[in-house]
């Protein structure tokens, strides 16, 4: 190689020997079995699932309330474990902290935790929907979407989205040992994204899948209310399968 091609070689980013760098495995995730997972709306269906199951899983797990004892007692109900703390001190304690809220709470809840959830890994997986005689329908926040309204209200929070499209009747089933089923996982940052992916497949049956920035997270939402119409008329507790991947 003549002194031009080795320049060439760095210039362009490559190794003097002409090959590309090795690229990521798309599987090879971190180790997030230390973590605390904080769970903001952890009394709710939705929340206590999750909770219950990442615990179970072995991560250390609070649950979020407005009122700390309702967090305790919901806590307590679950057992693994689990700690009960007002969403504040949940924030504050908590590496990675899951917004599980009623999409009417979410905004102001997320605005008051603005200083304790700087720096944080926040899960957004929020879904904004309207219920009229027909059924569930879509709504679309000013944002685009929750996810994004959270990104907004919370700078210097590293915003993502997962878990969405999970069923709370097994989650909080003792009797399932696991949960068959992918989990979307969006956000700006591979390193945020890999880890929600990691702690996605600490649930046995779960898997996290890439799929998106958070501009793209409107669909990921909307999709639960068609779901909901699957789920109402198969008598069932659907969820997804991502395929060749």
């Amino acid at each position: 190689m003549t002194t031009s091609d080795s320049d060439n070689a760095q210039n362009s980013g490559q190794p003097s020997g002409g090959q590309a760098p090795a690229k990521k495995d798309p599987w090879d995730l971190p180790d997030v079995s230390g973590l605390t997972v904080g769970v903001l709306g952890g009394t709710g269906p939705q929340g206590k699932g999750l909770a219950y199951r990442f615990a179970r899983a072995g991560q250390k797990v609070i649950i979020g309330s407005r009122a700390a004892e309702r967090a305790a007692a919901a806590a307590e109900e679950l057992g693994q474990g689990i700690e009960g703390a007002d969403n504040a001190a949940c924030a504050r304690r908590s590496d990675i902290v899951i917004v599980a809220v009623p999409w009417e709470g979410h905004g102001p809840l997320l605005e008051a935790l603005r200083e304790e959830l700087a720096g944080k890994l926040v899960i957004d997986c929020v879904n904004p929907l309207g219920f009229d005689k027909k059924g569930a329908y879509a709504l679309k926040p000013e944002e685009g979407s929750a996810a994004e309204q959270a990104a907004a209200l919370l700078p210097d929070s590293r915003v993502t989205a997962a878990f969405h499209h999970l069923s709370a009747v097994l989650l909080t089933d003792p009797e399932v040992e696991q949960i068959d089923t992918d989990v979307m996982v969006l956000g700006e940052s591979r390193a945020d994204t890999d880890l929600v992916q990691a702690l996605a497949a600490r649930i046995p049956g779960m898997r996290g899948v890439f799929a998106g920035r958070l501009r793209n997270v409107h669909q990921v939402e909307s999709l639960v209310a068609n779901l909901i119409s699957t789920n109402r008329r198969y008598k069932a507790h659907a969820g997804l399968r991502v395929t060749d991947v």
